[in-house]
């Protein structure tokens, strides 16, 4: 695969860095997830694909293992607020310095400068800083945050990874490593270029809620449908939006421009009428085959079985049956191949990895003993 001989540190966390290192391994790298000890169960419902290595960062015989695994490796992804690795010794600045080929990712909401730097947040309050979030929401309503996909995972695990390989990319050439400071913020500003730049030209110069592309317009919308499901309408151009007329049964001439923005709102109410009376599955063998840009709103638990993903094999299945998307983009040469077997447990491969860091089975044992390292012995022997 693609980052096949990459080795990463992932200091275990919740959301986007978890997300960043499921990308890496899905496309090769060999992810090592460092928990922390008497955790129990893993909160990382990414972990598809790595293996788990429990520490007592709490004992300086911890925080110096957890040094030799990093400096030891290609790249360390952290997710941690500004300061609390520099308070364990292992800021960049240190590890750099002993291995100055290493990549040091540090995943935050803020960034490592600013006068927010320490503050606390989650993805609503980084997309709301990035001011995406002020034109997110229906007209007439308070701003609405769509999941928390914005930042935490595109802003953040994606653009991170990004970053990640950009910064391998660059170490061919020189063979130095560099510290990557990725803002959840800047991140998700980043990923709405296209909302920021495109300004000029009149796409966003209305009220949230009331422009092309925000559910204003009644041809870039969803709709309900007879069956109490939905359908989702994308079609602005003009000759997409001819044959949304056309099978919607809809004389053109009898209506609006489509473009007359003052009639959108009667526009919609047509629009909603007409697509009530027939089902999800009625308005699919309708504009099925068509360039209406009239799709189905599918469930999650549908979504793999759509004609289209099935043919693509777009999900996979795990070990356990459970549905996830295939990773992406594909590559012809060397795709990804993600791991099928289940997400590792807390200390599940603590004895195996540190062994591949050459430690010995003496050295692994009395560091157990010492409470050191914690390892899943049962999982481990499954």
């Amino acid at each position: 695969m693609a980052l096949a001989g990459v080795r990463v540190i992932e200091l275990a966390g919740l959301a986007p860095a978890p997300f960043c290192g499921m990308i890496l391994a899905d496309f090769g790298a060999k992810v090592i997830r460092v928990d922390r000890t008497k955790v129990g169960m893993s909160l990382d419902t990414q972990g598809r694909g790595k293996r788990s290595v429990a520490i007592n960062l709490k004992t300086s015989e911890g925080v110096t293992l957890l040094r030799k695994l990093c400096v030891q490796s290609d790249v360390v992804l952290e997710p941690y607020r500004k300061g609390v690795m520099e308070k364990l010794g292992l800021g960049p600045r240190e590890l750099l310095e002993e291995n100055p080929r290493l990549i040091y990712a540090r995943l935050t909401g803020y960034g490592q400068s600013g006068s927010y730097a320490n503050a606390a947040g989650h993805d609503i309050n980084y997309v709301a800083l990035s001011g995406l979030l002020s034109r997110l929401g229906r007209s007439g309503e308070k701003p609405y945050a769509p999941l928390n996909l914005i930042a935490d995972f595109a802003g953040g695990g994606l653009s991170c990874a990004l970053g990640i390989v950009l910064a391998l990319l660059e170490r061919t050439k020189s063979g130095k490593g560099q510290i990557i400071d990725a803002s959840m913020v800047e991140g998700a500003a980043y990923m709405g270029s296209f909302a920021w730049k495109s300004r000029s030209i009149g796409l966003w110069d209305r009220p949230r809620g009331q422009n092309m592309l925000d559910g204003g317009a009644p041809f870039y919308d969803t709709y309900e449908t007879a069956d109490g499901k939905y359908v989702a309408v994308g079609a602005i151009e003009p000759q997409f939006y001819t044959q949304l007329l056309k099978g919607l049964e809809l004389d053109a001439g009898a209506l609006p421009p489509q473009m007359s923005v003052d009639d959108w709102p009667e526009l919609s109410r047509i629009f909603t009428a007409r697509f009530a009376s027939k089902t999800q599955a009625d308005w699919s063998r309708v504009f099925d085959g068509t360039d209406a840009c009239v799709t189905p709103v599918l469930p999650l638990a549908e979504a793999s079985s759509h004609p289209h993903n099935r043919e693509r094999a777009s999900f996979v299945k795990d070990g356990g049956g459970g549905e996830s998307p295939r990773p992406a983009p594909v590559l012809s040469r060397t795709p990804a191949q993600p791991c099928l077997a289940s997400d590792p447990g807390v200390g599940e491969h603590t004895a195996e990895v540190l062994s591949e860091f050459g430690f010995s089975s003496a050295d692994v044992q009395r560091m157990l003993a010492a409470g050191v390292v914690e390892c899943d012995a049962v999982k481990a022997k499954l």
